[in-house]
């Protein structure tokens, strides 16, 4: 069953010990708006898929973050989050994998539901129901030869 949270508020995503990102709800809208933003289109056509969902976490993440906790400038002193920060932040690969599992992934499972197959009519998944008329008889046999 689908769930929806229509309360839209933001939420707090642990993504390392210590480091927590207060993140928008991930909408249509903001997709969208991403998949139209400049850094993302100006990937060229021919590169890599990598590169391409580099660019793109990165340009979702400046849509997304409102705040974020336990980041901090070379000198340790905390600092509000910035386009810059926020492109060095998801250049930490554990940070930006967390991002994709916690954040972005989410949102993709929606899209991944409706290439799923239709439930067994048996076994552990069962459920799908029969939809055809059964059979007035038996077929008979093919002819040999």
């Amino acid at each position: 069953m689908l769930t929806l949270d229509l309360t839209k508020a933001p939420r707090w995503h642990d993504l390392a010990p210590g480091v927590r990102v207060q993140l928008r709800p991930l909408t249509t809208a903001l997709m969208v708006a991403t998949r139209s933003d400049p850094a993302v289109e100006a990937v060229p056509e021919e590169a890599p898929d990598e590169e391409r969902a580099v660019a793109f976490a990165k340009a979702l993440a400046r849509r997304a973050v409102l705040a974020w906790d336990g980041i901090g400038d070379a000198d340790g002193k905390p600092i509000d989050p910035s386009p810059e920060a926020i492109d060095a932040l998801l250049d930490i690969w554990p940070v930006f994998e967390a991002f994709q599992l916690t954040y972005v992934s989410k949102g993709l499972l929606l899209e991944q539901e409706k290439n799923a197959s239709a439930l067994s009519p048996n076994g552990p998944s069962a459920g799908a129901t029969d939809i055809a008329p059964p059979a007035k008889r038996r077929a008979k046999a093919a002819r040999r030869g």
